[in-house]
């Protein structure tokens, strides 16, 4: 019996040890890629020969289920020298190599010999010279290419546009030149493309020219012509000279002298001139009367900047409140009309009100009647203020004649549900409650958009009152008022992971913008459980928790994206930083996830706190304890990350 067990033991300890022996060699190649590069602005340290990759302490490094090294994440680090691409390549699964913002240069290494690769990112460095034509012809994984801000020169290498399943390419601000080379009918993936800032010259290809659903960006070519640029491009002319023909001087214009040309073209310029200073006149009154007059019939659809939610404007300011408040006195509101008590409207969708952009869309419908009722008509006589404009849309705030203040979101994208299971959904979020959830109020269904309604919170958002105007709110964001929002927000997550715990992402969007505080700082979740109203491209490219490390490797996202987000959200509390990870461009901000992974790792996690809250001394342990948790949120492995009940019981622990 002896005999036979041995074997079988044997067996067994082989499978337990092989995957650690996988893990330390694939740390030796990584080690080598280490030692070829100079680091001047922090340290590899944790990557140490014969240790695992896998362990979650190598700084930087990614892994597939634990399993395996899927990603080299290192930015930041003043990384310089030669890249020796064939140590990487005794990492099978390496789908992702990182290494924008560093001090790299040089000709572009030979990532063509990395075939798995689905992301390269190397952004902001010095990588110089020319690309060969078919560097990238093997590379036919490769979804994300980010060469933006080197040096490059020379043409655009026609093999990036024959790759089949690129997504993204971002090559701007470098020095290419010759034309745009065709786009391949290969690939249908296609949906970012920035090349602006370069010497580019020519023709929009027409395989680029009028796809619904790319965005391309091609400013500063001066030298390109199409109508993305709105250049038209130069008709050659059949019946033009040859080289060998003389090329007569023209006659001059309207058959006169010189003289009484030149009379005639002053004339001319004098008049043109006149007119443009009529028409700028006119211009501007008409701007400032729309100013004057706001209304939601008026406003265009803003075009979103490179970064999101960001640019939410603050809480009314003083002036204007009491501007409000007078105004109620005398028995009006705030833009000079009477208000009427008890002014409601069935918001059953009725006769066809003028609605935002157009006439006949139809009334609000109230999913939620605690703050009163209210129609179509009620929106377009408020006072309306814009707020600024979100990865979903743009935000407006109107103050109704029954003094309610809302905010009314037009949101393009909610296009995947027709009108009535569009109604089933709005009606189940609008039957929420929780403390922390604010439940939207009303809706506007059109085909082209959707107006979501909720309640004014008065002290805006989260983003606002941490970054905003540190002079005006940051100073009250005490410790224990600190401490209330993280529990508050992480109640209310828990709830919606409870409500909808048969979606992907029960929220799907959480993030400081999206955190909304009343009076007494009490936070309220807001734009969540919106993924089942979204085509999946338009939510991958709108909602934060596809910005997850799982979605960058595998295409996926699961409730652990929330909890990356809420981790995200703790760590940008406590710390008081903006975070990198909210821009969509990568420029700006503090890429909180590498600073907090590396300042844990070292257990220097007091240096992270804010300074503002860290003279507290009785709680700098409480504080610690919460970053803890937060790293914990934003393993890059989901696996090996916190599961939102046990992220809430262990923030509940800290008790102020």
């Amino acid at each position: 019996m002896a005999a036979v067990l041995i074997p079988g033991f044997l067996l067994l300890m082989c499978f337990s040890i092989s995957p650690s022996l996988q893990h330390v060699s694939e740390s030796e190649p990584l080690v080598r890629f280490k030692n070829s590069v100079n680091i001047t602005k922090g340290d590899l340290n944790s990557w140490r020969p014969g240790t695992d990759p896998c362990g979650g302490k190598w700084f930087g490094i990614y892994c597939q289920k634990g399993l395996t090294v899927s990603g080299i994440h290192v930015t930041r680090l003043g990384l310089s020298g030669t890249i020796t691409v064939d140590d990487l390549k005794a990492l099978p699964n390496l789908k992702t190599v990182r290494l924008d913002n560093n001090l790299l240069s040089g000709p572009l290494p030979h990532f063509f010999k990395l075939r798995g690769l689905k992301s390269l990112m190397l952004s902001n460095n010095s990588f110089s010279g020319e690309i060969p034509d078919d560097f990238f012809k093997d590379m036919t994984k490769l979804k994300r290419l980010f060469l933006d801000h080197n040096q490059f020169v020379g043409p655009i290498p026609s093999s990036i546009m024959q790759l089949p399943n690129l997504e993204e390419l971002h090559m701007q601000g470098n020095q290419f030149s010759g034309e745009i080379p065709p786009e391949t009918n290969m690939n249908k993936n296609l949906k970012v493309i920035d090349l602006s800032n370069n010497k580019l010259e020519g023709s929009i290809p027409e395989s680029l020219s009028g796809r619904k659903n790319l965005i391309m960006t091609l400013t500063g070519n001066e030298n390109l012509c199409g109508k993305e640029v709105n250049v038209e491009c130069d008709i050659v002319d059949l019946e033009s000279p040859g080289e060998d023909e003389p090329i007569l001087p023209p006659s001059p214009p309207f058959g006169g002298t010189n003289a009484s040309n030149r009379t005639t073209v002053n004339a001319i310029m004098l008049a043109i001139t006149f007119l443009i200073l009529f028409f700028l006149i006119v211009g501007l009154i008409r701007k400032r009367n729309k100013r004057k007059n706001p209304q939601f019939r008026m406003l265009d659809k803003e075009r979103l900047s490179d970064i999101d939610d960001v640019e939410f404007r603050a809480p009314e300011s003083t002036t204007a409140k009491r501007s409000t408040e007078s105004s109620k006195k005398r028995g009006g509101n705030a833009d000079g009309g009477s208000t009427k008590k008890g002014s409601s409207h069935n918001g059953k969708g009725g006769g066809g009100g003028a609605g935002v952009g157009g006439a006949g869309m139809g009334d609000i419908i109230m999913v939620n009647s605690e703050k009163g009722s209210f129609g179509l008509p009620d929106l377009m006589k408020a006072a309306a203020e814009v707020l600024g404009n979100g990865s979903l849309g743009s935000a407006y705030k109107a103050v109704m004649t029954n003094g309610l203040s809302v905010v009314v979101k037009r949101i393009r994208d909610m296009n995947k549900l027709a009108r009535e299971p569009f109604d089933v959904e709005m009606r189940r979020l609008g039957k929420l409650r929780h403390p922390n959830v604010l439940t939207p109020l009303a809706y506007h269904y059109r085909r082209e958009e959707k107006l979501v309604v909720s309640e004014y919170m008065p002290k805006s958002s989260l983003l606002f009152v941490l970054h905003g105007d540190r002079g005006v709110y940051h100073s009250e964001l005490t410790w224990p008022t600190r401490l209330k929002i993280i529990q508050g927000v992480a109640q209310g997550m828990q709830f919606l992971h409870t409500e909808f715990a048969s979606y992907d992402l029960p929220h799907g969007n959480l993030k400081s913008s999206n955190v909304l505080l009343s009076e007494t700082y009490e936070p309220l979740i807001s734009d969540y459980a919106f993924l089942p109203f979204l085509q999946p491209d338009n939510a991958s490219q709108a909602m934060f928790a596809f910005k997850a490390p799982e979605f960058a490797q595998n295409q996926q996202v699961s409730h652990k994206s929330d909890v990356y987000c809420l981790g995200i959200l703790v760590l940008e509390i406590l710390t008081g930083k903006f975070p990198s990870q909210y821009l969509n461009n990568g420029k700006g901000g503090t890429d909180i996830v590498e600073w907090v992974q590396s300042s844990v790792a070292e257990q220097k996690e007091e240096e992270l706190i804010d300074p503002e809250i860290v003279n507290n001394t009785d709680s700098v342990q409480q504080m610690v304890e919460l970053l803890r948790v937060g790293a914990a949120c934003i393993a890059s492995n989901p696996d090996e990350r916190l599961d939102m009940r046990e992220t809430v019981r262990r923030i509940e622990q800290v008790k102020s």
